[in-house]
């Protein structure tokens, strides 16, 4: 959920082919799949579902579904393997070596909005590199799942460390990520961080961006200017500024766009929220 904070690339750009689409995604006219080289790349247009808090049968006319690296993708689309790259996640933080998290008075510094998390330690190469050997095996787990993509979160990690982080330890430990995930044939997603955009695109090679709540924050342009049609983007409905229609007729906003409950329940779950622009 949104966190308050907030050249493979290039060259592949220039290879982008149309491919195949699944019999699902074919039906949604220019959610045509992107292939550049051996990674697919998003079905610009095609509607979305963002199911990180359970997994759940998409509805018909979905052509993008995120769910966290613990579940099996979605069958029949564009699938996104959702990964906590920069902080643990809520109930690991056993699993990490005390010295790969960020320590201030020999206690692990927490993430101030979401106080189960715990940042990662991205000061020093060898310790980037020992992270990404952690999360590489997470990475590798996706593709052999058969997620067409992951998402890492968190890459704005280091604003939230009193300094004792930066912007350059950060992209040092992303270009790692970005490239383990090339390795194993998966796309790469930022996650927000709106004002980082060109230097993760630019500098760790990005493919595509899953972004919260950029038209409620009118920040969707700061994505759209560096991926154009490679973003989804995640409205919650306890945040709505003005009508979620209206924020479909934005031209601001991408044309992946869904609106969901903020605890993003499952289908058949008291509060789950599921809307699209179509």
């Amino acid at each position: 959920m949104r966190r308050t904070a907030s050249a493979l690339v290039a060259a592949a750009i220039l290879g982008i082919a149309l491919v195949g689409c699944s019999h699902r995604q074919a039906e949604q006219g220019d959610a045509a799949a992107l292939r550049s080289g051996d990674i697919a790349l998003l079905p610009v247009g095609a509607v979305p579902d963002y199911q990180l808090g359970g997994a759940y049968d998409p509805a018909d006319d979905v052509g993008i579904v995120g769910r966290d690296r613990t579940a099996e993708p979605a069958d029949g689309v564009y699938s996104i393997c959702y990964v906590n790259g920069f902080q643990t996640q809520p109930g690991e933080l056993a699993d990490w070596p005390d010295d790969l998290l960020l320590q201030r008075d020999g206690e692990p510094v927490f993430d101030p909005d979401w106080p189960d998390e715990a940042l990662l330690d991205t000061s020093t190469a060898e310790r980037r590199d020992r992270i990404a050997d952690v999360v590489g095996s997470w990475i590798d787990s996706c593709a052999q799942s058969s997620f067409e993509a992951v998402e890492f979160d968190n890459l704005d990690s280091y604003t939230r460390s009193d300094d004792a982080l930066s912007l350059g330890d950060n992209l040092a430990l992303a270009t790692l990520l970005v490239e383990r995930a090339h390795e194993a044939g998966l796309a790469a997603g930022q996650k927000n961080a709106a004002e980082d955009a060109e230097a993760l695109h630019d500098r760790a090679g990005f493919d595509f961006a899953v972004v919260e709540e950029c038209a409620a924050y009118e920040e969707c342009g700061a994505y759209t200017a560096i991926y154009g049609d490679q973003v989804i983007d995640i409205e919650y409905t306890d945040q709505l500024p003005r009508a979620f229609a209206e924020m479909c007729g934005d031209p601001e906003s991408p044309g992946s766009m869904v609106l969901r409950d903020r605890d993003l329940l499952p289908a058949g779950v008291d509060g789950h929220v599921f809307e699209t622009c179509r």
